[in-house]
């Protein structure tokens, strides 16, 4: 087996926070290798052609190297060099199929490929490496709020029916180190999490607040659910990893009980349709969550603009919705 490390790489430009893979797979050739990290030093270092050339070196000698392909259209994307950014990202997707570096998300940025539902793998290999200081990240240095707002938004849905605010049976979705479950503790009789990541699981499992916790994605994890077995359903800063919410709304409406709650927080922007941030995660219209949430058969109970998370101290536009099923 290719040896696997963690590296402390991962960017599209130095100003634009991105949650990047920190994934390094060995290409099995020792000199490769050794060129891969050196180019890596010479890019800390500032001199991305020197990088490039060196990162070229370790590709020529090993084709199939993921790592490098990747890293050389990282570096070759700062040079401004699409064209050759676009190549080699496109030859780290046929080195590694898995797409465990995101490079298929890099070409969607580049404007070469369509927006698409993001790789398993790459995000179950994201969250593995940002499960220890995924709180102490989000929540101390971006100021994040996501179960916050999903609490304010369930409130004000149910004080709009004028129906207390408890559940019977809720589903944390993409559950990460359960912030959720915090939120919501005495708010659900039952709470069970599901989310891609083994070591995120760990720490919500380590909470002590859910009664079962399951390791899927997020559609995968609803299929297996009875018709009609949930009253709430919560997706905290989790469809910003899909491309279309459409295939997560219908299961969504198939598990919940009529009048059940379904509650999410998305990043939104001002155009049309769905398109994937300088962050890496896709954003969605306001307009578009109003479509796929009717085509689903729910009514709309809440939607207000509303910002889960800031980033080098600026609110990043989001939503907070709710949808009651029929």
């Amino acid at each position: 087996m290719k040896p696997v490390r963690a590296v402390e790489f991962g960017f599209i430009h130095p100003d634009v926070p991105v949650m990047s893979t920190r994934l390094f797979m060995s290409s099995g050739d020792l000199v490769a290798d050794r060129r891969y990290d050196f180019a890596r030093d010479l890019q800390l270092r500032g001199d991305l052609e020197g990088a490039a050339e060196v990162m070229m070196q370790a590709v020529d000698l090993a084709p199939g190297f993921a790592s490098a392909c990747f890293a050389l259209g990282e570096i070759k994307q700062r040079l401004n060099l699409h064209g050759d950014a676009i190549a080699a990202f496109r030859r780290a997707v046929a080195a590694d199929p898995d797409d465990r570096h995101g490079a298929v998300l890099r070409l969607i940025r580049l404007g070469v490929e369509s927006p698409s539902p993001m790789s398993a793998a790459y995000i179950r290999t994201l969250f593995d490496q940002y499960a220890p200081r995924f709180e102490a990240s989000l929540v101390g240095n971006l100021d994040y709020r996501g179960p916050e707002l999903l609490f304010k938004a369930v409130l004000a849905a149910r004080h709009a029916e004028q129906r207390p605010a408890f559940f019977r049976h809720g589903i944390d979705l993409g559950c990460g180190t359960g912030l959720v479950a915090r939120t919501f503790a005495r708010n659900v009789d039952r709470l069970d999490g599901i989310d891609l990541s083994p070591k995120m699981l760990a720490q919500a499992r380590a909470t002590g607040l859910y009664n079962e916790l399951e390791l899927a994605d997020l559609v995968q994890g609803l299929t297996a659910r009875a018709m009609a077995s949930a009253d709430l359903i919560l997706v905290a800063d989790t469809v910003i990893y899909l491309s279309d919410i459409a295939p997560l709304l219908r299961e969504a409406a198939r598990v919940l009980q009529p009048g059940g709650l379904l509650a999410f927080t998305a990043e939104t922007h001002r155009g049309e349709g769905v398109v994937l941030g300088a962050g890496l995660r896709y954003a969605h219209s306001a307009a578009y969550v109003r479509d796929a949430v009717a085509a689903a058969g729910f009514r709309l109970s809440y939607l207000v603009e509303e910002s889960a998370r800031t980033e080098d101290g600026v609110a990043v536009p989001g939503l907070a919705a709710v949808a009651t099923k029929a």
